[in-house]
């Protein structure tokens, strides 16, 4: 009677050894499929990317890198960008200026007529300037803004001073070539508070506005308008265009 329930209990116990042992004591071995998708993952995972450098970047790199956009930041919030219709309507109002100045009836007032000149485009070639920073929203443009009228406004008063000076001495045929000298001194100054794709026009402009001043003291008087029209207004004309054409304002 009891050897009866002796014997399940030995089976059962003998069952449940069987289940340990192929739970925990028969190797593992995946599917094929399994099998073959692991050997894949590892394969696509030890291979670098076509054209990827497995290389490390040297931090030298980096830092360099992040020191050259601190740099052009920088040097971007310090400059004034020169709008190209500044020098355009600057060089309509100096063409405007050589062609009155060249009519017979005209020819005594040339004097006047160039210092009326200089006024307006002086006037509104700042208007546009200023104009073109409030535009864009740069508070921070207003303060290269006034680097560039220190820089470009003392050769101005100088040249001013110098005309009347000459123009009490009765000297009037140097005043041209003193007007295209000491502004192109003055935009030469100016040009290192610009930005860096204008720095270099700029700057030669300045460099072919002394070139014809210095021209205008040995030429006769009867070319100085020409070469005030081609000076203030063909020439800022040209380099107008070409900041327009480069930076679209």
């Amino acid at each position: 009677m009891h050897s009866r329930p002796v014997m399940h209990r030995q089976a059962a116990e003998a069952d449940e050894g069987s289940l340990c042992n192929a739970k925990y004591l028969t190797p593992y071995s995946p599917a094929p499929r399994v099998a073959r998708m692991l050997r894949e993952a590892a394969t696509h995972s030890s291979v670098p990317p076509e054209g990827r450098s497995t290389a490390p970047v040297p931090i030298e790199s980096r830092a360099l890198g992040t020191l050259s956009y601190i740099r052009a930041s920088i040097d971007a919030a310090g400059s004034l960008a020169v709008p190209g219709m500044a020098g355009i309507v600057m060089g309509g109002i100096g063409m405007l200026a050589a062609g009155l100045a060249a009519t017979p009836s005209l020819a005594a007032y040339w004097l006047q007529i160039w210092l009326a000149a200089a006024l307006v485009a002086f006037a509104l070639g700042g208007t546009l300037m200023a104009r073109q920073a409030a535009r864009h929203g740069h508070t921070r443009q207003f303060a290269p803004f006034r680097k560039f009228l220190l820089c470009l406004c003392p050769a101005l008063f100088a040249g001013a001073v110098l005309t009347l000076v000459l123009w009490q001495a009765g000297m009037e045929r140097l005043i041209p070539g003193t007007w295209l000298l000491l502004y192109g001194c003055a935009v030469m100054a100016a040009s290192t508070v610009t930005g860096m794709l204008n720095m270099r026009l700029i700057g030669c402009m300045g460099a072919v506005f002394i070139l014809l001043g210095l021209v205008s003291f040995a030429a006769p008087a009867g070319v100085h308008t020409l070469i005030l029209g081609l000076g203030f207004g063909a020439l800022h004309l040209l380099f107008g265009i070409l900041i327009r054409q480069r930076h679209g304002e």
